[in-house]
């Protein structure tokens, strides 16, 4: 078994693994070439290219996990809810969920193994293509991440139409919810079948709610997502500015618990009690001199202590301004610190 589903299991590994969101992306020229041919949808649309993506880090950067090459909007077009990718804005929803109406008229099911068959084409290529001892994670948006997009219609910093519906309706709140929630374990089973060897749910924009509205609002749907998730792969479940919500999310599900740079890993692991944990370097360190991006890098594995269950990671994904030497880097350095 690989180092990284060993770790997902907290089971002892001879080093740390280590892979990073967004390890394929603007960064690469290679990735720049070809999104200079094609357009985002298309590239994530099209198995071959996807696939190609999907597969360079692992050869350029020596990760130990490879993750699909998508996005994870792409579940909103069979759930009808249309969008497109603006640029300069990034993504814009065609037309925002505010009412019962629109919300009604969001499909209940979306039978994922054939409205994106693209994504199960691509999942399947990468797996035979990739190295039997690396393994393949597969993802998707959590449900209040994907709602948020669709009712502020793109990008938000104040969440104020989100918050507008859920505290204003709570039934329609739960209703939008439960059609998400249930898309999501279709496409991430879907995604299992086809040959992903693990599973991430994120839940990117979490961080904007209070405990008690996340207790409130959203960790019924998040319970009911894992449960539902195939057992037979593990299950990190991942999100940003989640200081205040960790135990209620390691309540929730997920056999791997993501941690971003604004807590200490160490302590924060321990005081969770979680079995694994994921993260925790600031992405931003990808941009400090050599040194003290390793310096930065051994303060995380330091902090980790040589605990089984510990999977290297961002606190978030790689920014376009980093390196490829500098990424490359990073993966060695925490490769040749952490070997046991």
């Amino acid at each position: 078994m690989s180092a990284f589903l060993k770790a997902c299991r907290a089971e002892p590994t001879s080093h740390t693994p280590i892979w990073l969101m967004r390890q394929a992306g603007r960064y690469q020229p290679e990735y720049r070439a070809i999104r200079a041919k094609v357009s985002f949808v298309e590239l994530c649309k099209r198995p071959d290219l996807a696939t190609e993506v999907t597969l360079l880090p692992v050869s350029q950067l020596g990760v130990d996990a490879a993750i699909l090459f998508a996005d994870i909007l792409l579940i909103l077009e069979p759930l009808g809810i249309g969008f497109e990718f603006t640029k300069g804005d990034g993504p814009h929803i065609d037309k925002p969920l505010r009412t019962r109406a629109d919300i009604d008229a969001v499909s209940s099911e979306i039978h994922a193994s054939e409205s994106l068959g693209y994504v199960m084409q691509t999942v399947k290529q990468v797996r035979a293509g990739l190295p039997k001892e690396v393994p393949l994670i597969g993802f998707a948006g959590a449900p209040f991440t994907l709602a948020s997009y669709a009712i502020e219609g793109g990008g938000s910093r104040d969440y104020k139409e989100t918050k507008q519906l859920m505290y204003s309706d709570e039934g329609l709140w739960n209703a939008l919810m439960t059609k998400l929630t249930s898309a999501v374990i279709d496409y991430l089973n879907a995604q299992v079948k086809a040959g992903a060897d693990a599973l991430q749910v994120f839940d990117s924009w979490i961080g904007c709610l209070s405990p008690s509205d996340y207790g409130r609002y959203v960790a019924p749907h998040m319970k009911r997502l894992f449960s539902a998730l195939d057992k037979s792969v593990p299950h990190i479940h991942f999100g940003t500015g989640t200081a205040t919500l960790l135990a209620q999310q390691m309540a929730a599900g997920g056999d791997v618990i993501g941690l971003d740079w604004r807590v200490e890993l160490g302590p924060t692991w321990q005081a969770l009690g979680a079995k694994a944990v994921q993260g925790n370097l600031d992405p931003y360190s990808l941009l400090a001199p050599r040194e003290e991006l390793k310096r930065r890098a051994s303060d995380v594995l330091a902090s980790a202590n040589g605990r089984p269950g510990h999977i290297f990671n961002l606190g978030h994904g790689i920014f376009p301004e980093a390196s490829v030497d500098q990424v490359r880097a990073l993966v060695d350095h925490v490769h040749e610190a952490s070997q046991r």
